[in-house]
């Protein structure tokens, strides 16, 4: 696949998912918001995408053909991740994992109680750091210590 096509999609999937990180935090009220985040159709087409990529060369990249390349060693890690359509096949990863747990973030927090105005921060990082938001939010969750009566003790 051409370079330029690559780039294009990486535009393309990059600032696609900003309206539905969007939704997390301006609309989280709005209840197709987060089913549809986390629900079938974003999810799906990321992993289309994904599985697409991985068909036109980023599977061969990962499965043996890049000398020296695998996942046993950290060295074998870059070496993978030096072919731009692997690349950009680790970032529809992020993006959709990313999203997935935003999702679940707001979700979770409605159903806990959890003011989103606390969660805004956390949906945050999680949009640009994606474990450190995730671990925001479970701090923020303890801290809050509201609980539904579906999942009070």
């Amino acid at each position: 696949m051409a370079r330029e096509t690559l780039d294009l999609l990486f535009l393309v999937f990059n600032y696609g998912v900003l309206p539905f990180w969007a939704l997390l935090i301006l609309a989280p009220h709005w209840p197709q918001g987060p089913k549809l985040v986390a629900g079938v159709a974003v999810p799906a087409l990321l992993g289309a995408v994904y599985v697409a990529l991985l068909a036109m060369g980023a599977g061969a990249a990962f499965t043996g053909g890049v000398e020296g390349g695998g996942f046993d060693t950290l060295e074998g890690v870059m070496r993978l991740f030096t072919s731009p359509v692997a690349v950009l096949t680790g970032w529809v990863h992020y993006l959709a994992f990313d999203l997935f747990v935003g999702a679940w973030e707001v979700r979770d927090s409605r159903r806990r109680g959890v003011p989103h105005l606390l969660v805004v921060p956390c949906l945050l990082l999680t949009l640009l750091l994606g474990p450190a938001g995730l671990l925001a939010y479970v701090l923020v969750r303890g801290i809050s210590g509201r609980r539904s009566p579906a999942v009070a003790p």
